[in-house]
């Protein structure tokens, strides 16, 4: 999830453990711990490919926090301010402002390595977009109103009423998705369409219209559903995509980074002499949020590529498009040109 809605959890969950002994001072604390597992962003992994693949791994497992949370508790106790709280409270604390940030994270369609080093299969239930203020509001609100000293009477009724709300969403999400998926397998199935992998998640800012991804060996469908369609209103789009190229590259160990961790939900598109494998999970046909130029064409043959990130810009208008499909199924959001890239 985005930066404030960590913040915010992490302030609400430290606020509920530590608010009676250090007060407003809790919900400085949460922040910090909350902001903590992101901070992997500032290392280089080695690249591009690596620093998408290893993000929320170490930092975001539970085993490591749980490991370190003692010892975060001990260094904090150096502190006078903090000696009012016990190591073992100190301990929970920060291990429950730690978990959290990282089970949240699993939620979005990202991935996340809550078993590393035991695991490294990144966890991702897609319920919720990666920023969503229906989850954020509530806990912000509460998160500023305890800022306030005539809030404090009613100040554990806020917090555990914003939490709760928030944790409620994240329920609905997943009921969401479970309705959205046999809505689409429906549509699918009424068209015969066979696939190999398969993804759904919420599209920006909301958990009513969804859009998937269905991985075929020619292509892949791009599919968008809202909760208000029946299976028939279901939008499923073909696009074929190079995927065979990859077989000159069966050896390169970031190609396969990127396949192990798009979980098979990728595409290759070649643009000029050069390669890009994208991850069809994040974005929108033609306007992928992670592309990598993993080859380049000299005459006939592939050279291994600078595996460098390239970007694209964001119509506008198409955000306008994708709210107006939450109740009319008759908007088209397909994209009639083949995605076009810009080197960074």
């Amino acid at each position: 999830m985005d930066s404030l809605t960590q913040i915010a959890l992490g302030s609400a969950v430290s606020y509920a453990i530590l608010g009676k002994s250090l007060g407003r001072k809790s919900l400085l604390v949460g922040a910090a711990f909350g902001t903590l597992p992101d901070l992997d962003v500032l290392i280089n992994f080695g690249g591009d490919i690596e620093n998408f693949v290893y993000h929320r791994s170490f930092s975001h497992s539970l085993l490591i926090q749980l490991l370190l949370s003692p010892l975060l508790a001990w260094l904090l106790m150096r502190m006078d301010w903090a000696k009012s709280v016990s190591l073992t409270r100190w301990s929970l604390a920060i291990f429950a402002i730690l978990s959290t940030h990282a089970l949240l994270d699993s939620f979005t369609v990202y991935g996340t390595q809550l078993l590393w080093p035991v695991s490294t299969y990144p966890f991702s239930t897609s319920s919720i977009f990666i920023i969503d203020p229906i989850y954020t509001v509530p806990l912000l609100l509460s998160c500023i109103a305890l800022c306030f000293a005539r809030m404090q009477s009613y100040a554990r009724y806020l917090n555990t009423g914003a939490l709760l709300i928030s944790s409620l969403y994240l329920v609905w999400g997943l009921a969401a998705k479970w309705s959205i998926n046999d809505k689409i397998h429906q549509a699918l199935d009424a068209q015969d369409i066979r696939y190999t992998h398969y993804v759904s998640t919420p599209t920006l800012f909301n958990t009513i219209l969804w859009r998937a991804v269905a991985v075929t060996d020619q292509g892949h469908y791009e599919i968008y559903a809202s909760l208000f369609d029946t299976p028939a209103d279901v939008d499923i789009q073909f696009y074929p995509t190079d995927n065979a190229l990859l077989a000159q590259l069966k050896d390169s160990h970031r190609v396969k980074l990127l396949q192990w961790f798009t979980k098979g939900i990728y595409g290759v598109y070649q643009q000029n002499n050069q390669v890009i494998l994208s991850d069809l999970r994040m974005g929108l046909e033609g306007y992928y949020t992670f592309s990598f130029v993993v080859a380049e064409q000299h005459r006939q043959h592939f050279t291994l590529g600078s595996y460098h990130k390239i970007s694209h810009g964001f119509p506008q208008e198409k955000l306008q498009r994708i709210w107006s499909r939450i109740t009319d199924p008759s908007v088209d959001l397909s994209n009639a040109t083949p995605p076009h890239f810009e080197s960074q």
